[in-house]
């Protein structure tokens, strides 16, 4: 893994919004609210890199053995969350962790627009975590899909459609999301983005309707008339047989 956590940093354009949004069934004012809450709307920092919050609790439950004891004596894991306040920078104590054991480190840090969990990979759409932070490199519309997996995988898109934003909250944060007024957040970036007016999306025209093939007609049957042979067929035959009668009886 590159250390510098630098990649191609492509921003969200108009239409990402409400193409992803609707692949869980809910707007672009949804969308808009959740990524307010989590990262302010941005997915990479000044330098270009993913946002990320590296979390020792998680980190330490990630490791074991001479790992595990090796990283809480450099502060970098502990047991329980919030035992010793975030530094405003994570990628310096992710780094150091990354030199300990760098899936654990990965798995330890929440990503991008949406703050995915490393731990979460598989739910937000990938095999390995570092096929994840390569994506959170490359692009916020990435980072944000991952997020649309994971409410998909955990089946919270119904809460976020209904605004049930205590409900959604505790399934995407965790039962400890009232100590960050997480709800209350959402519902009001939610009313601020519906007086907004939304960027058109563009849905797939309906199909054109069928058209039954009608099957070719059968030749129509010759009548009576046309199976008769007409008078210039009957003038034929008789001058054929005729010619063919004169030259036997000149042989002879």
């Amino acid at each position: 893994m590159d250390m510098t956590f630098k990649g191609a940093a492509r921003r969200l354009d108009d239409l990402d919004l409400p193409k992803l949004g609707a692949l869980i069934g809910v707007g672009e004012d949804e969308i808009h609210a959740f990524i307010d809450v989590e990262t302010t709307g941005h997915g990479f920092d000044a330098l270009g890199r993913p946002i990320i919050l590296f979390e020792p609790h998680v980190f330490f439950r990630n490791l074991s053995g001479a790992k595990r004891a090796q990283a809480v004596a450099a502060g970098l894991a502990y047991q329980r969350w919030g035992q010793t306040p975030y530094p405003r920078d994570s990628y310096p104590r992710l780094k150091a962790a990354c030199a300990i054991d760098e899936t654990a480190a990965l798995k330890s840090a929440s990503w991008g627009l949406g703050q995915v969990l490393g731990e979460n990979h598989i739910a937000a759409g990938y095999s390995t975590v570092q096929a994840m932070v390569e994506a959170m490199k490359a692009d916020e519309e990435l980072q944000l899909l991952a997020s649309v997996n994971f409410i998909k995988t955990n089946r919270l898109a119904d809460k976020l459609r209904n605004h049930d934003w205590a409900g959604f909250a505790r399934g995407y944060n965790g039962a400890g999301y009232r100590k960050n007024a997480y709800d209350t957040k959402l519902a009001d970036a939610f009313r601020k983005w519906s007086r907004i007016k939304d960027t058109p999306w563009p849905q797939a025209a309906p199909p054109a309707p069928s058209v039954p093939i009608q099957p070719p007609k059968p030749a129509t049957p010759p009548d009576a008339s046309q199976r008769l042979p007409t008078p210039a067929a009957k003038q034929g035959f008789w001058a054929a047989l005729f010619a063919i009668l004169k030259a036997i009886f000149r042989r002879k």
